[in-house]
């Protein structure tokens, strides 16, 4: 995983951010892989690091980026 060591939430943010992990890896079809969920994951940290705290727009913006990223 990249590194978030300086990375800090409060309580409800860290909520919201699994709320948008669990509801982002819901949408992707089985089986889900270990780097797809460590990608979307990543992408909500980094989203939610700069600001962003609608549920909606860290999940969209994860799976953007999931279907952007190279194929392994």
């Amino acid at each position: 995983m990249k590194n978030f060591s300086n990375a800090a939430f409060a309580p409800e943010v860290i909520e919201l951010m699994t709320r948008a992990l669990e509801s982002s890896v819901a949408t992707l079809p089985e089986p889900v892989s270990s780097s797809h969920i460590k990608t979307i994951a990543e992408s909500i940290l980094r989203t939610a690091k700069d600001g962003e705290r609608e549920i909606d727009a860290l999940q969209r913006i994860a799976l953007l980026e999931l279907a952007l990223a190279p194929r392994d």
